[in-house]
């Protein structure tokens, strides 16, 4: 049984404008320059913060380490998450840093931005380890300001009992099958709805990004300076998304808290797209490995299409007072074997691939087929202004699925106000 952790989603945050203080070194969109660590072990006190159950289990995790490191004492606070956003954003705009944080993947471009991250060592890992659609959520400007720690991507979850009882018995791979799957689980499998979207609130672009990724789209241009959102293929994948709710083949109202998952245990709903956590929510509510399964989302032509990655990053500060010894821990972290453990523990993940081969990573189904998505996926871009333009996408998405707007017109109000915020680069 796949294991979850209660920190996978990432926060949909309001984004803060932030200055660097006076701060002479490059943000983002600079000349950043990495350097590599010195040889040896790690020494010093490594001050670390860290969220949700990460941050209440790593200070035990890191017991390994100090052993490795007799000369070096790792000191973790626990942040929640709902405060760490402007927690970190103050303490980079006073100059009064921990040394290392864990940091919400879609808070990489703001915090690089402003001055407060340092650029990825030489040589400190490497970059093809990793999947890389999670090594690109550390890339701002071009340069990487962190690594990639644990990472969540979303798939396909259904009634494989009711898929069978309307005729499949495998999981759809192109957007005409999943259209075909949905039609077929409400009219022959007994579904109120065969498939449940998300309707426009808060972090739909999670769910819609994904079919504009696997029709080709790109939200911004290749150097980050520019959003892109208006293309046909934005435009086509959400006619796409929208079809579900004018079809009455998805609810356009906000489920309440809990729904989904009795709805998806009682057959109200054939299936649905989610991460990693929905496992042990499903399981809860009564549904057994014999009654769902995953599968990794449908391409348009052929699967698996393009997924949302997200998850959490390890970067130092540029004012950490012990930037070597914090990224020796980082580059510790990084290990696969020290993947493995912390999955163990925590039920994290793992973004280095290397870590899946083995032990219940290796073995379990379900397990495999977010691995397997996990090859393809794309992180929403690095850039300061995200957040902003998510809650943007997330209204525009909501007038549409409500049929308050075309998609077309949508996408063009959304590139409207992406291009009068901008990037930040």
């Amino acid at each position: 049984m796949m294991r979850t952790s209660t920190a996978l989603a990432v926060l949909a945050v309001t984004s803060l404008v932030l200055t660097s203080c006076g701060r002479d070194d490059a943000g983002g969109g600079g000349e950043a320059q990495s350097t590599a660590i010195a040889d040896g072990a790690a020494t010093g006190t490594i001050e670390v913060w860290a969220m949700g159950t990460e941050g209440e289990e790593l200070q035990a995790f890191s017991a390994d380490f100090e052993e490795a490191n007799p000369d070096a004492e790792v000191n973790v606070t626990a942040i929640p998450w709902d405060a760490a956003h402007n927690k970190i954003a103050n303490a980079i705009a006073s100059g009064e840093t921990p040394d290392v944080s864990l940091v919400g993947t879609t808070w990489m471009g703001e915090f690089a931005q402003a001055g407060g991250l340092m650029p990825t060592p030489e040589g400190l890992v490497d970059e093809a380890a990793f999947f890389p659609g999670a090594w690109g959520s550390t890339e701002v400007g071009g340069t990487s300001y962190g690594v990639p720690w644990y990472v969540e991507t979303r798939v396909l979850y259904y009634r494989k009992d009711m898929a069978a009882k309307a005729g499949w018995t495998k999981a759809p791979q192109t957007w005409d099958e999943l259209h075909q799957f949905a039609t077929d689980m409400k009219e022959k499998g007994g579904a109120d709805y065969g498939i449940s979207l998300q309707p426009g609130q808060t972090g739909s672009w999670q769910s819609v990004l994904p079919f504009a990724w696997s029709n080709g789209a790109s939200v911004t241009n290749d150097a980050g300076t520019a959003y892109t959102i208006d293309s046909p293929e934005m435009t086509e994948a959400l006619d796409y998304y929208t079809s579900y709710f004018d079809e009455d083949l998805s609810p356009s109202r906000l489920l309440d808290p809990g729904e989904l998952e009795s709805g998806f245990a009682d057959g109200s709903y054939g299936s649905f797209i989610s991460g990693p956590w929905h496992t042990g929510l499903v399981e809860e509510a009564g549904l057994t490995t014999e009654e769902y399964a995953v599968a990794p989302l449908p391409g348009k032509e052929s699967g698996p299409g393009t997924s949302f990655v997200g998850g959490g990053d390890l970067a130092v500060f540029q004012d950490s007072d012990n930037s070597d010894a914090a990224w020796k821990y980082v580059q510790w972290l990084s290990e696969p074997q020290t993947q493995q453990g912390f999955y163990d523990t925590v039920g994290d993940l793992p973004a280095v691939q290397a870590a899946w081969d083995s032990g219940e990573l290796a073995e379990d189904p379900q397990l495999q087929v977010f691995g397997t998505q996990l090859k393809t996926t794309e992180a929403p871009p690095a850039v300061p202004t995200w957040e902003q333009v998510a809650a943007t996408i997330d209204t525009l998405v909501e007038q549409a699925s409500k049929g308050a707007a075309e998609p077309e017109d949508a996408v063009k109000e959304m590139q409207s106000k992406a291009s009068s915020i901008g990037t930040g680069l």
